[in-house]
């Protein structure tokens, strides 16, 4: 299975410890995470390059590195991750390499600001279940936004995801949303 992925625009790359500059870059930025929980310091985010750099599942489930294709320039990070039900943040021991979690896989995207309104979201969001239903064993993958955060939902109904909130995740009984292997491939 080739974990480095391709769109129109984009390539997606496994994370590494090189990564820890658009780390850094995102997650210390308040506008970035103004809907998932306020930001990071550099400490913190060194701390957790570990678990974002972990793969689960042969690779199917982790972090990737989001870069234009054409220049290079990295633009954030999309993931595929198992879902918290009641916890506040990842359970980053649910990755387990050769194994899939028992629970909900979600699909999730950060990008900084200067590439915010250019559709790079969606084909990241896009991308990502292309991959898990066309490349991996997963059959469904879910994902939450912040209920102000409207642009996330845009992304995730163009993405051919059903809303079936609410439904207990991070903790709460919060926005839901899911899409299946049937409806990518009848969807596409």
């Amino acid at each position: 299975m080739d974990l480095v992925l391709h769109s129109e625009r984009l390539t997606l790359t496994p994370f590494d410890d090189s990564d820890v500059d658009i780390a850094i870059e995102n997650f210390t930025n308040p506008a970035v995470l103004r809907f998932a929980g306020g930001v990071m310091s550099e400490d913190a985010i060194r701390r957790q390059m570990p678990n974002w750099t972990r793969r689960g599942g042969n690779g199917c489930i982790g972090v990737w590195c989001v870069a234009k294709r054409d220049s290079g320039d990295k633009l954030g990070s999309g993931a595929l991750l198992p879902m918290p039900i009641e916890e506040s943040d990842t359970d980053y021991d649910l990755v387990i390499p050769g194994q899939l979690p028992d629970g909900d896989v979600e699909v999730g995207y950060y990008l900084k600001p200067s590439a915010w309104g250019k559709g790079y979201a969606t084909e990241i969001c896009r991308r990502l279940l292309q991959f898990a239903f066309e490349e991996s064993p997963l059959t469904e993958i879910v994902a939450t936004h912040d209920p102000g955060n409207l642009a996330s939902r845009k992304v995730l109904l163009k993405s051919g995801f059903i809303d079936c909130s609410p439904r207990r995740n991070y903790g709460v009984d919060g926005l839901y949303y899911r899409i299946t292997r049937v409806e990518w491939l009848n969807g596409r």
